[in-house]
């Protein structure tokens, strides 16, 4: 019983620690160091979108919407009296190595560097990024890096109202049995995992990137292009690739995200540019082989 008690009080620190590191944090300030205003998210997460507006890239003559590959983005999470951070940085070849630089330079961790999608012309990659301490500094750090990149700061100007995407959206949810929101012109899903999922020790909830994504832009005649990736324990990966591929889907990249993650995933991206029931078929036989949360 003493054990236990222990345990729970342990539980009870913890979870106290993170709400008082929540309140504590000015994110004001922190949105000022990074260079631009951040969002809550669910579970706590503070979390910055950093979209590639700046790139003209396309794949297979699609021309790929930030929304839809092109999305930088930065997620804080209160721990202690500090935070933790996680992003994924788009960037050219070019932008690579000096942005690499200043990040280790400055402390920030280096977790991944990789393609998620094949035949981006021109050539684009993602670099995986992590660390904790002082968020006002972790954010003055990200920002000096990603000033070496053109990775837009400024607020885009104000967008017109959105047309009416061209996608049966309810049938596309209906088939993946999950609900998507629309987002810059592309139709996007987030379909958490259903085990808890931990970073050195630290539970990391859905919205700092460990949720399966899928994202479909419209391509005219009832087709659309999809990617995005599958999170993946291990015994699940070779069933969900052979499902996609059987279905028509490319696999396009299969990696890690983070270091120390627990259980350890495999990040899993995918592309097709074909017809949505197809697609969406293709799809959720692939989720089906993963152990997700469903109804979400």
């Amino acid at each position: 019983m003493h054990r236990f008690a222990s345990l729970v009080a342990g539980i009870t620190a913890i979870a106290f620690g993170a709400a008082a590191g929540a309140a504590d944090i000015d994110w004001s300030k922190v949105d000022q160091a990074l260079g631009k205003p951040g969002t809550i998210q669910p579970g706590g997460v503070h979390k910055y979108g950093l979209p590639r507006t700046d790139l003209k890239i396309t794949v297979d003559g699609v021309a790929i919407k930030p929304a839809l590959a092109l999305g930088s983005w930065i997620g804080f999470l209160p721990m202690g009296s500090g935070a933790m951070f996680m992003g994924d940085l788009v960037l050219t070849e070019g932008e690579i190595s000096p942005v690499m630089k200043r990040l280790i330079d400055d402390g920030v961790e280096i977790t991944a560097v990789h393609n998620h999608l094949l035949r981006t012309t021109p050539a684009v990659f993602y670099m995986h990024v992590g660390g904790r301490g002082d968020p006002i500094k972790l954010a003055q750090a990200l920002h000096a890096g990603l000033a070496l990149s053109q990775t837009p700061f400024a607020a885009p100007a104000a967008a017109q109202p959105p047309a009416t995407l061209d996608l049966d959206t309810a049938a596309i949810d209906n088939a993946l049995g999950a609900k998507g929101s629309v987002n810059g012109g592309v139709y996007q899903f987030s379909i958490p995992r259903a085990e808890s999922i931990s970073e050195e020790g630290m539970a990391v909830p859905p919205s700092m990137g460990t949720a399966i994504a899928i994202n479909f832009q419209p391509t005219g005649a009832g087709k659309a292009a999809t990617t995005g990736d599958f999170v993946l324990l291990g015994k699940e990966v070779n069933p969900v690739l052979k499902a996609l591929r059987d279905n028509g889907i490319e696999v396009t990249a299969l990696h890690s995200h983070m270091i120390d993650d627990s259980p350890h995933l495999f990040f899993m991206h995918f592309w097709a540019n074909d017809d949505v029931t197809k697609l969406t078929r293709g799809l959720r036989a692939a989720l089906d082989l993963a152990n997700v949360k469903h109804g979400s």
